[in-house]
């Protein structure tokens, strides 16, 4: 088949065609020496209407590309590798759907967009930070309150300082605003603070920041770097941040695979820090509705790039106190070697009073 016979097969245009054999996606059968002109086998036009389904649907293309192996192997591993997708993309879609709700709130004007919670619930909360085997000194700094959750990773020289400079701008914030438009403009207010703190701390050094605010119902989230913050429910584990590093952009525009991103030279190289550089950083923000039952966990890439997914989903999911369960992260990463400073905040949701 041409390449305009195949497009009009796959509902695929030529020009993705193009681009998805210069990522490896969906190469052509065969190309001619001197045309280049690209032909393509009629049974390769089932792949390429997946293809065309799982974009339609706004699946970035390093997790086409592994939906699509897995296929051709394991049919059940790719539904499920679907149904996780689509978990997030609600997730999402719910966050931004608690903001709208509080924009029409501030707006004055009614609003069924969204349940609020009845009652206020509380965090029974627990933070590590420890130096790990390979490093001289610690410069991550881990907080955990009944209001306040974050970790910070500082590096360069002053790391430590860095970190704490950040840390206690954004513990500045307490008590912070309740309704949660103007608490995640206070976050990202905060965020600014934090970067001018840190460049007058530690001028030349510079550091990560995950926080979030608890207000009875809801997790407001301000995230800049390569730390993380996941949330257990239901027995699901799911990472609600995205790494401020090279090679996550690459593992996204598909250049470069997620199993070669964890092993990748240039992993650690961030694209947002707080340095108080120019600018500063844009954080990325977000609302998360909490339920009795979850357990939210904030860490540095001590613990993620160290530990598997799926062992850290174990640790949490056995169910001991937060102050235990930090301690057997540490130990996972540890275990391991142990090759950078390490931090944890583990946070669970429970009814008031309990």
């Amino acid at each position: 088949m041409t390449i305009g016979e195949f497009a009009r097969a796959s509902r695929l245009s030529a020009k993705a065609l193009r681009r998805y054999d210069d990522l490896g996606l969906l190469t052509p059968a065969r190309v001619d020496a001197h045309s280049g002109y690209r032909y393509y086998a009629g049974a390769q036009v089932e792949r390429a209407r997946l293809v065309a389904w799982l974009r339609r649907i706004g699946m970035p293309l390093a997790e086409v590309r592994d939906v699509c192996a897995l296929h051709g192997t394991d049919p059940g591993a790719a539904a499920r590798a679907v149904r996780a997708y689509w978990a997030r993309v609600e997730a999402e879609t719910a966050a931004r759907r608690d903001l709208a709700a509080s924009l029409v709130d501030r707006l004055g004007g009614p609003t069924d967009m969204t349940t609020m919670n009845a009652r206020p619930y509380g965090l029974l909360t627990a933070a590590l930070s420890e130096r790990g085997r390979v490093r001289a000194s610690n410069q991550d700094r881990a907080h955990a309150g009944p209001r306040l959750l974050a970790v910070a990773d500082g590096y360069g020289e002053a790391g430590e300082r860095a970190a704490t400079a950040a840390l206690a701008e954004i513990e500045a914030l307490l008590p912070a605003p309740e309704r949660p438009g103007d608490l995640l403009n206070a976050l990202e207010e905060g965020i600014r603070r934090a970067d001018t703190a840190v460049g007058a701390a530690a001028p030349g050094s510079g550091t990560t920041l995950t926080a979030g605010v608890w207000t009875g119902d809801r997790l407001a989230l301000a995230h800049v770097g390569d730390a993380r913050a996941y949330l257990l429910r239901d027995g699901v584990l799911r990472c609600l941040t995205r790494d401020h590093t090279v090679v996550q952009e690459r593992v996204e525009a598909g250049e470069l695979d997620p199993a070669e991103a964890v092993a990748h030279p240039d992993r650690a190289l961030l694209l947002r820090a707080l340095d108080g550089a120019d600018g500063g950083p844009v954080p990325d923000l977000g609302l998360y509705e909490g339920r009795p039952g979850d357990r939210w966990l904030l860490c540095t890439d001590g613990l993620s790039a160290v530990v598997p997914e799926a062992e850290v989903h174990g640790v949490l999911a056995a169910g001991s106190v937060p102050d235990d369960t930090v301690r057997a992260l540490v130990a996972l990463a540890e275990g391991r070697g142990g090759p950078d400073n390490v931090s944890c905040v583990v946070a669970d949701v429970v009814i008031a009073d309990s």
